[in-house]
């Protein structure tokens, strides 16, 4: 027990005698304790949430797991309707790690992650726990990101309304209609917490820009970097 008080005096620099009662009280083991007095100061990763609906683009959803799971994300794939592999546009399958019904209970999620693709689009803005998911994070002021087609289905879902907002060109005039959205041209558009872009070729750049909305501008840049991306 010394030898092991002497190391963490070696590893903290110091440490405050409430804290030793705290370490060695109520009966518990150290290292529970241990764990318990420093637990607050540990920092969190942030946490990620990509949907997976049949008919997903294949670029957009890997450049998506990919890169966040690269800055050090935890990335949840949900997917609709259940677990079960689910085939892109293109019959890629991929395993998702939850069903669409599991995810509420795996959060709460920094962001919300949507892939484009028509059928995944489709899937999204047709299944209503999604949109029971996307309000709630909305109304949360946690990120919402879309991207390609993807968002039609934020606006199936009345999500971002007033937002400046991008898509797939395809998608321009949906988005335009009824006047929900400003709706721009640029390959990836931040407003507050709501992040969109425009399809395959601008995937890494919006994933990236994820990063940078959670983690902070140098980090994107450090995973750009190591992709041999500039950003």
């Amino acid at each position: 027990m010394q030898c092991l008080m002497n190391s963490i005096f070696r590893l903290k620099g110091h440490i405050y005698k409430p804290l030793i009662n705290t370490l060695t009280s109520s009966g518990r083991p150290f290292a529970l304790n241990l764990h318990r007095a420093y637990g607050n100061n540990t920092k969190m990763s942030k946490k990620a949430l990509i949907f997976l609906g049949p008919g997903y683009e294949e670029l957009e959803f890997i450049a998506s797991a990919d890169v966040l799971r690269r800055a050090g994300v935890e990335v949840s794939i949900a997917g609709l309707p259940d677990n079960k592999p689910v085939k892109s546009a293109r019959n890629i399958a991929i395993v998702p790690d939850i069903s669409i019904c599991d995810a509420a209970a795996a959060g709460p999620f920094d962001v919300m992650v949507l892939p484009g693709g028509l059928g995944g689009t489709k899937a999204m803005a047709d299944c209503e726990e999604v949109g029971k998911l996307l309000k709630e994070q909305e109304s949360s002021g946690r990120k919402i990101a879309a991207i390609c087609a993807a968002p039609t289905a934020l606006k199936a879902h009345c999500i971002a309304s007033g937002k400046k907002v991008t898509s797939y060109p395809a998608m321009a005039a949906a988005m335009k209609e009824g006047g929900t959205y400003q709706y721009l041209e640029d390959d990836v558009v931040v407003d507050g917490n709501i992040i969109t872009s425009r399809g395959p070729g601008t995937a890494t750049a919006f994933a990236l820009t994820i990063v940078k909305e959670l983690l902070g501008t140098e980090k994107a840049c450090e995973v750009a970097k190591a992709m041999l991306i500039k950003f």
